[in-house]
């Protein structure tokens, strides 16, 4: 293989790649990337066994050809390589060695025989449709802040991606809180299966979705999910579990509404919970006529309270909530205002975009 690429270009490539790779493997070729130069491009294959992606760009190629080098390394090469640089890539195929060039740079990296490198089975997919990136983009990242670290329940490890009520419908929860996010179904998607997109997964697919205009092709079976763009094919199992009843815990009784700018609650969450233990961090709303108080009370560290102007014309409520639970729930919000659907001080809380149904959280609420 011989073949020359862009250095910002072998960067990019490698910065997706490197990310899949796990630092600590067991099986030596896990830790690298395969290289493969064809035509006028190259794919970098990337795989940890659960996630394959892989990236083609455009590059000029001598001779074709396939290697396998070390994933962190190269990246690391590239990355303290100059802008601009044109960077060569060769491998002869018989001194197991990839030989890097960059102007006077020189490097000559290792590398494992490419029919070592495990290439992920294609699936049959049931279901094809294509997304626009925003779209998809707002259903995963207005959604991943619930999706529970808790391994044992490792069916709540990931994105919950079906279709329901005639929309595409992503939700998260950790049993604390929930988000559950709507949007237009794709034509293709009506019988989309439901499955579980790790929370890895999400992570990766985000860095393919910053592309406004990109179009991306989604194709789902049982057991995989695969997002595609010419460039980028990012390829997943799915958790292999069952994802629980989420409508049960949403509520629907939820009478006393306060609406609250929401930047301004945020921020009010954020100092008041300054001086709260880190472990419970929590924080008590006091509601009544028009007005909120955020109160936190740490024996050893101190108290700190702040009254923000909402509308609310319910009886007094007093409910306290996890700080951190509260932020990221707030932060979710891009419109100016959110509205809070509360029951009493043990059930819990619905949050809304202003009047945006295809939005909906719920966090449980704490004895404070």
């Amino acid at each position: 293989m011989k073949a020359s690429i862009e250095r910002s270009a072998l960067l990019r490539a490698m910065g997706r790649a490197q990310s899949v790779v796990e630092r600590r493997n067991t099986i030596p070729i896990l830790g690298n990337v395969l290289i493969e130069a064809e035509g006028a491009q190259i794919a970098f294959r990337a795989t940890d066994l659960d996630i394959e992606v892989v990236d083609r760009t455009a590059a000029v190629v001598e001779r074709a050809g396939a290697t396998t080098v070390g994933a962190h390394t190269l990246h690391e090469i590239v990355r303290k390589l100059p802008d601009g640089a044109m960077i060569e890539l060769h491998d002869d195929g018989a001194s197991g060695r990839l030989e890097v060039r960059a102007g006077r740079s020189h490097f000559s990296l290792a590398t494992l025989p490419r029919e070592d490198f495990p290439i992920m089975a294609s699936s049959e997919y049931a279901c094809n449709f294509a997304a626009k990136a925003p779209m998809l983009r707002r259903l995963f990242d207005k959604a991943k802040f619930a999706i529970s670290t808790e391994e044992t329940r490792y069916y709540l490890n990931g994105v919950y991606m079906h279709s329901a009520e005639g929309k595409l419908r992503c939700v998260a929860t950790d049993g604390h809180r929930l988000a559950r996010i709507d949007a237009d179904l794709p034509e293709g998607a009506e019988d989309l299966p439901g499955v579980i997109v790790p929370r890895k997964t999400v992570g990766e697919l985000r860095k393919l979705l910053d592309d406004d205009d990109a179009q991306i092709a989604v194709s789902v079976s049982e057991t995989k999910i695969r997002f595609a763009t010419p460039e980028i094919t990012l390829t997943s199992k799915v958790i292999d579990g069952s994802f629980p009843d989420y409508t049960r815990v949403i509520p629907t009784g939820n009478t006393k509404r306060m609406e609250v700018d929401a930047a301004e609650f945020a921020q009010a969450v954020d100092r008041v919970s300054t001086v709260s233990s880190e472990r419970s961090r929590a924080v008590k709303l006091v509601l009544e006529d028009d007005r909120l108080i955020l109160s936190v009370n740490a024996p050893d560290a101190g108290a700190a309270d702040e009254e923000l102007a909402v509308a609310y014309q319910d009886e007094r409520l007093e409910i306290g909530f996890n700080a951190k639970y509260l932020l990221e729930i707030a932060s979710q919000v891009d419109r100016e205002n959110a509205v809070f659907m509360f029951n009493s001080s043990g059930d819990p809380t619905l949050m809304r975009e202003g009047n945006d149904e295809s939005a909906v959280y719920v966090v449980m609420p704490m004895r404070v």
